[in-house]
């Protein structure tokens, strides 16, 4: 990818997650005013404000560094269950199975951004709950990431095309969530693919560097 093309992706990626962060801010902001016991929204718009600033930050931070993986991993799913409460979802069980001393290669801000997209993406395949789940292995200088839900899969016409920026099968949906997944992990010289598991629900798969 380009220079320009790496900028543009930026770019509209901050966007694309930037929004989700001020829409679960105005959504909780709207919940507090309705509802005289406050405190829970209270940590939410902080959780939700915090997160806005290290997205804004990430852009100048480097990436060659390692990370605890566990940390982000639960970063990320406090910030989807925000969003889902905020946007008043059906609430859904996220679960994490990733080892304590497990660090990975690249930005944690990216890494976050990434796990955000999946689990939203999973979440609001499952309208009516369910659950997703996350877990990792160490391998000599790379891990394993699988993310897993029980929701409806992924049809097999489009599984080829879900990482296409744009696409989309959800109504009012940019179709930029798991493009954003693919180009931060390439660029972290990752890969991430995606299958439908047997038992029903969607699969999606990452090798990143240790």
């Amino acid at each position: 990818m380009s220079d320009s093309g790496d900028r543009d992706l930026t770019l509209r990626g901050l966007i694309h997650d930037l929004n989700n962060v001020f829409q679960t801010i105005l959504d909780a902001a709207d919940l507090l005013a309705q509802d005289e016991k406050w405190a829970s929204l209270a940590g939410n718009i902080e959780r939700t404000a915090e997160r806005g600033h290290r997205l804004t930050q990430s852009i100048s931070e480097a990436a060659g560094s390692t990370f605890r993986l566990q940390v982000i991993v639960e970063i990320a799913m406090q910030f989807a269950r925000d969003y889902l409460y905020a946007t008043q979802h059906h609430p859904i069980e996220f679960q994490s199975e990733v080892p304590a001393n497990l660090r990975i290669r690249g930005n944690p801000v990216s890494w976050e951004r990434i796990l955000v997209n999946l689990l939203l993406n999973s979440a609001q395949a499952m309208p009516t709950g369910g659950w997703v789940k996350l877990t990792a292995e160490a391998h000599d200088s790379s891990a394993t990431i699988r993310l897993e839900d029980n929701g409806p899969g992924i049809p097999r016409e489009i599984l080829a095309r879900v990482f296409e920026a744009h696409f989309s099968t959800k109504p009012a949906n940019s179709g930029m969530g798991l493009h954003i997944v693919r180009s931060l992990v390439e660029l972290d010289n990752g890969t991430v693919s995606v299958v439908n598991r047997e038992e029903g629900g969607a699969a999606f798969v990452i090798e990143a560097r240790c």
